[in-house]
């Protein structure tokens, strides 16, 4: 791209959690992007970390802007269909933060409005950058685990304290599942693509929890299981990532420390950034272990992409339809843990074929740098 033209001006709705500590320092690390607008009711916030970016009270002002050619939203989960519905309707290229909706008949919508107004929609699944998945996935392209029957992938906190946030209070979309989940899944399917069955099971485990703090689910495609899991209760020794194949065996002990070093202050692209000293641990049919470096990861790749997206030099690195089958399976989860009964998914030709189709330049996304 010629990041002499002028830059794609974004609005970021939402100084939380996710806006503060992934959006924000993300946008404004990537040439030929400017973080313009932040909607908040907490411009003193704003401005303690961003000096330079205007600041308006409501999504209303930066959707009449004609300034303004990416929203980006980061607000709670509830708001995500409707915000991202009025900015496409004023014409807006859009991203939203995970999950995509909460429920499919929205994401459907939200996927033909897009389709209808000839706009960029993307959900931010920065975690397809993260160091972990990376290695794991090239472990998997290079052979080295024959066909992979056995995948476990693991999000797992310890925070035993209920807190008194959105995330953990009753209400539409929240709970472990809608936050940690559309990670999981997404990652799953970049992998495998659509399962044949989803089973699942999930549980309050924290006292005074009000919404689920505990999630396995178990994809189901023919001879091979794909494990999700997310828990709250976690102080340690769960490995990020485990994999049997007919060949080997792969051991992902730690996560990617991107998130930390944001909360840290580490500014992406700096020479740290991405650095992961946690290796993989590859074992072979004797049972002896070979140690592979963990590539860098780098969410700055999401932001990068949608750019070039956005300005017509690239494809969408999330594409609507992939978000609609993560949705897909975020919602059979959760009637299959209501039911206790194995889900299959009903999915159009079209949106099984998502991933399919999106593969070429999901892959040269990926491994760009």
């Amino acid at each position: 791209m010629n990041h002499t033209l002028s830059p794609v001006r974004v609005a970021l709705i939402g100084y939380g959690y996710a806006g503060k500590t992934f959006h924000a320092p993300l946008i404004r690390s990537v040439p030929g992007m400017e973080l313009a607008t932040v909607v908040s009711r907490d411009a003193a916030k704003v401005h303690a970390d961003l000096p330079d970016v205007a600041v308006v009270g409501t999504p209303q002002e930066v959707m009449a802007d004609p300034a303004i050619q990416l929203v980006v939203i980061a607000s709670p989960n509830d708001t995500h269909a409707p915000l991202a519905r009025a900015a496409l309707q004023a014409g807006k290229h859009v991203v939203v933060d995970k999950p995509f909706a909460i429920d499919l008949s929205q994401a459907r919508e939200l996927a033909a409005l897009a389709v209808e107004h000839g706009r960029v929609l993307s959900v931010f699944q920065n975690r397809r950058w993260d160091s972990d998945f990376l290695g794991v996935r090239k472990a998997m392209t290079d052979g080295l685990l024959g066909e992979v029957r056995h995948f476990e992938s693991h999000i797992d906190r310890f925070r035993p304290q209920v807190r008194v946030r959105w995330r953990e209070q009753q209400g539409p979309g929240s709970g472990i599942w809608y936050d940690l989940g559309p990670h999981l899944i997404d990652q799953a399917l970049l992998l495998f693509g659509v399962p044949e069955r989803v089973l699942a099971s999930l549980a309050v485990l924290r006292d005074g929890g009000e919404v689920d703090d505990w999630a396995h689910v178990v994809l189901e495609y023919g001879a091979r299981r794909v494990i999700l899991h997310a828990s709250m209760l976690v102080a340690g020794g769960s490995p990020r990532f485990t994999l049997h194949g007919t060949r080997a065996s792969l051991v992902k002990p730690q996560a990617d420390r991107q998130e930390a070093q944001l909360l840290a202050g580490v500014l992406p692209g700096s020479a740290s950034w991405g650095e992961d000293p946690d290796e993989l641990l590859l074992y072979d049919a004797k049972g002896e272990v070979s140690r592979l470096p963990a590539p860098a990861g780098d969410q700055c790749r999401y932001y990068v992409a949608l750019r070039d997206a956005v300005t017509g030099y690239g494809g969408n690195p999330v594409t609507p339809l992939q978000a609609v089958t993560v949705m897909a399976v975020l919602e059979a989860a959760i009637e299959s843990a209501a039911s206790g009964r194995a889900i299959a998914l009903a999915l159009s030709k079209e949106e099984r074929a998502a991933w399919d189709a999106g593969a070429s330049a999901r892959d040269s996304t990926l491994s760009r740098g």
